[in-house]
């Protein structure tokens, strides 16, 4: 699973190409549902410089899992969070306060070198590097890491290799002995990949979970390969205690002078599972005991938020992010009245995005969005094709109803069955209301609501949802929930939006290398989307966290906006 916070989960994300099963990564609703403090104003402290870093004590991760596993085949955890601990990877996220994420070198001497316009990917490993073992890692422990990624019994890791690669879609991993042929190591320190297109973004799938090095003379038990993995980072586990906790050491065989992003600052860190966050965030409150040396996995809860900005201790040690995820209306444009533009945009002016702003926690929450590109992804562009105050502009929404002939409109809004996203659903009902649309909410528990919104079917008008990318490139914005083959067979087009000159813009920017051509193009899609208006962009949502007064280094100001895990250290004392 992702280093998601735990809140309700209301997708995967699928990349542009065809959909594999799976192809799968984590969508998290991040609205922080907080009562109306000032948040914003909390003097919270952000990371400190780690020039001069303190190297030592145990630093302890409350989570609400019950379980934490280390098989970098079966993880959606960012690069920035507990895998990263344990594994490198080809490539990885350079993430630092006030800076724009880069991805960087980590295993490989470079970000990658594209040929055959984008198609075709090579890597060389830095020399010395070594596995926990001893053992030097070869371009081979990559190759059969990736590979047994593809079989059905380690399956649920981020998948975009799986559709990307040639002969991916057929092939089911290497415990039948089969090798993929589209992943070539022609001597131990080159590895090179072979695209059914070209693919700009390449070199951040290289940073995910399943590009990990895995011996595999060391995967004995694929089922169990995870509690105790071979590990390539500057820790490796101790124990594990399912339930309990899971203690990690440091890896005696981890080089920091071939590492750019990570500190290895804590001797030990240690899981310490089946804690809710609000069980985690009243200890952290208190700040004693283990707690001092500890931060939470998960959003801080409204009550707690509330009791920690009225504390100037606590407040000191609130971190919140800047805006994130993407929260949004999706209207479903293939169904009667939604496949007119003009009563789509009626909708863009007719939702009340102050009142949902005060469903999601007001200003805390998240800021008003008018976008699709989320804030922190590089050559994002501001705009607002539906300029109207806060609350809307009901008139404008009626004159537009009244063009398409749509003056007794009645949709459906279908909504998971929690109290967040119904008191949500309820700020879009009472918004579209007031310029005549009636609205009427179907709350479904999540496994029937996620079937309803994926589905073939389409059964719905409108559904409220939020998205964020699982890597800071604008592409995981734009072409899970905008291109036509995400539509239905579990895809997140939940809009239906299906448009073949946005489809090409987005092959465009998909297969484009150069990086800042890429962002242009990007942009130009995220405004030709809104010119179709298939969603209401709603929030930017903010996160927040809590840590203990001897963790320094921790930070969640930019993209993901979570905490960096790699650079959180302990003061000395």
């Amino acid at each position: 699973m992702t280093e998601r916070p735990s809140s309700p989960r209301k997708g995967m994300f699928v990349n542009h190409l065809p959909r594999a099963s799976s192809v799968v990564a984590a969508l998290a609703v991040v609205a922080l549902a907080a009562t109306a403090c000032n948040a914003n104003n909390t003097d919270s402290q952000p990371a400190t410089s780690p020039t001069g870093f303190h190297q030592g004590g145990t630093l302890t991760i409350y989570s609400s899992s019950t379980e934490q596993s280390f098989d970098p085949a079966t993880s959606q955890s960012l690069a920035i969070t507990s895998q990263g601990l344990v594994h490198r990877r080809l490539t990885t996220w350079d993430i630092e306060p006030g800076k724009s994420p880069k991805v960087v070198p980590d295993l490989a001497t470079n970000t990658g070198v594209p040929s055959h316009g984008g198609r075709v990917w090579t890597y060389t490993l830095k020399k010395g590097l070594k596995l926990s073992d001893g053992r030097p890692i070869t371009s081979s422990d990559i190759k059969y890491g990736l590979e047994r990624s593809f079989a059905p019994e380690l399956s649920g890791g981020l998948g975009y290799h799986k559709t990307l690669l040639v002969g991916g879609d057929k092939y089911t991993g290497p415990y039948q002995g089969k090798q993929l042929s589209s992943i070539e190591t022609p001597d131990d320190r080159t590895i090179v990949f072979h695209l059914n297109t070209a693919y700009g973004d390449w070199p951040w799938i290289a940073s995910m979970p399943a590009f990990a090095p895995v011996p595999q003379s060391a995967d004995k038990n694929p089922a169990t390969y995870g509690n105790h993995p071979v590990a390539s980072g500057p820790y490796e586990v101790e124990s594990d205690k399912p339930g309990q906790d899971v203690v990690l050491k440091r890896n005696p065989d981890w080089d920091k002078s071939t590492d750019p992003v990570r500190l290895g600052g804590p001797d030990s860190i240690v899981f310490k599972l089946g804690m809710d966050d609000t069980t985690a965030a009243q200890q952290l409150i208190s700040d004693t005991g283990d707690a001092r040396d500890a931060f939470g996995s998960g959003f801080v809860p409204p009550a707690q938020l509330k009791q920690i900005t009225s504390s100037a201790d606590a407040r000191s040690r609130l971190a919140l992010s800047n805006p994130g995820a993407l929260q949004y209306l999706a209207m479903n444009t293939t169904r009667p009245g939604l496949s007119d533009v003009r009563v789509r945009k009626a909708i863009e002016y007719a939702v009340d995005k102050r009142a949902f702003q005060l469903a999601a926690g007001g200003t805390q929450g998240g800021d008003l969005a008018s976008t699709l590109i989320t804030p922190g992804i590089p050559g994002r562009q501001g705009y607002d094709l539906y300029s109207a105050p806060a609350s809307g502009d009901v008139a404008q929404a009626k004159k537009l109803l009244s063009q398409a002939g749509q003056t007794h409109l009645q949709l459906t809004l279908v909504s998971a069955n929690d109290s967040t996203s119904l008191n949500q659903a309820q700020a879009v009902q009472q918004g579209l209301e007031r310029a005549g649309i009636t609205v009427k909410i179907d709350p479904q528990d999540e496994n029937a609501y996620l079937d309803t919104i994926t589905g073939d079917k389409g059964d719905y008008d409108l559904t409220v949802s939020s998205w964020q990318p699982d890597f800071p490139s604008a592409n995981g914005n734009i072409s899970p929930l905008f291109d036509s083959s995400q539509i239905g067979g579990g895809g997140y087009n939940l809009s239906r939006y299906s448009n073949p000159a946005v489809d090409q813009m987005i092959a465009r920017a998909t297969g484009e290398v150069d990086q800042q051509k890429a962002q242009q193009d990007w942009a130009a899609a995220d405004k030709r989307i809104m010119r179709d208006a298939p969603v209401v962009p709603l929030l930017f949502t903010r996160n927040a966290f809590l840590r203990g007064g001897a963790v320094e280094n921790f930070d969640v100001s930019g993209f993901p906006n979570y905490p960096n895990y790699l650079r959180v250290s302990l003061t000395d004392g």
